[in-house]
């Protein structure tokens, strides 16, 4: 059997802890706590070190999932996290363009780690044309054509497994090399 550990990470409240409840198959480990500063009218609870689910996708494959922390007060935990991961998505919150730049900067502290393969999803796109909200994210985080973005409701269980299929299929292009 094969494991691979992958990393899902982005800015605060795009959907990291819905994406991997949404999809595991054990009870997430979650370090969900009360927020204590002036995001909590966003909403009440924020991840502090990690959050931890597992999906089986065949009888050969495994993937763990680990949740990295949104608030900026808690990136000294991405690198933790990334250790050993054969892959990364970065959650995106199309309806928020503010978290572009937070998306961006977290896409540039992870290719520092690793030249993993990695994939946006992005959630919360809203009604309109789908493909011009993909080109305009690629736009604004600058990611070539080959960076697969792909939208994705967290809360969906099979938008969740296309984005986790999409990256699969990445990391095993990368190992077959």
């Amino acid at each position: 059997m094969r494991s691979f550990k992958i990393v899902v990470t982005g800015p605060f409240s795009a959907g990291k802890t819905t994406f991997i409840k949404s999809i595991s198959e054990i009870a997430i480990v979650s370090t969900e706590r009360a927020i204590s500063d002036s995001t909590r009218r966003v909403k009440a609870e924020t991840t502090v070190a990690m959050d931890f689910g597992r999906i089986t996708i065949s009888k050969d494959i495994v993937l763990y999932l680990f949740g990295t922390p949104g608030q900026e007060r808690f990136d000294f935990m991405w690198q933790i996290l990334s250790e050993g991961m054969l892959g990364y998505i970065l959650m995106l919150d199309a309806s928020s363009p503010d978290t572009y730049t937070e998306g961006k900067r977290i896409l540039e502290f992870f290719a520092t780690l690793s030249d993993a393969p990695y994939v946006v999803a992005a959630t919360r796109i809203e009604d309109g044309d789908p493909a011009k909200a993909v080109e305009g994210i690629r736009n604004e985080l600058s990611v070539d054509g080959e960076v697969q973005i792909i939208p994705c409701q967290a809360m969906e269980k099979e938008d969740v497994k296309k984005v986790l299929l999409g990256l699969l299929y990445d990391i095993l292009k990368t190992l077959d090399k």
